[in-house]
């Protein structure tokens, strides 16, 4: 059985967008495209209509290019036990009430039995310092919690280019 991996939108931004003349943005630019090309042979790739929209807004041309990169992907549903996860990942302070939208992709992730939720957001997902309240609150809803990774933890490494 395929492992599953939810794309937040963060990371169909970065696959989709110019190349960015910041060097650390361009470097997460080039390690998602990369990800990209292999995902699908490594993963059941997975988003939700929470994706659709935030990635459906903004500047017509980019948003295109977003919606396109995100048709072969699965949606999951928001159901009324991600909904109430999210309630709950804001309410334990998990998540700030500010962020509910990345409570839901976390909740979304979650109650559909995610394996990994794939974010460039450290802010308020892929955050070390909430990491462990983000767990803590998915399984005391009796969830068990994704990883929250980048594109580049799921790399697949190259061992033969790494023997010297």
């Amino acid at each position: 059985m395929r492992l599953t991996a939810y794309i937040e939108t963060s990371v169909v931004s970065y696959l989709t967008a110019r190349p960015s003349r910041d060097v650390v943005i361009a470097a997460y630019q080039e390690i998602t495209r990369e990800w990209w090309l292999h995902a699908p042979d490594r993963f059941d790739l997975v988003a939700s209509e929470l994706v659709v929209a935030e990635a459906g807004a903004g500047d017509p041309n980019a948003a295109r290019l977003r919606l396109e990169a995100l048709k072969t992907v699965a949606l999951l549903d928001a159901t009324p036990e991600a909904e109430r996860l999210a309630q709950a990942l804001v309410d334990l302070g998990a998540v700030p009430h500010r962020a509910a939208e990345d409570a839901v992709h976390i909740a979304i992730a979650a109650t559909n039995g995610g394996d990994f939720l794939v974010t460039w957001n450290f802010r308020h997902i892929a955050n070390a310092a909430m990491r462990a309240r983000i767990e803590h609150a998915c399984r005391q809803e009796g969830y068990e919690p994704p990883v929250i990774c980048t594109p580049n933890e799921l790399m697949e490494a190259n061992y033969e280019d790494s023997i010297d």
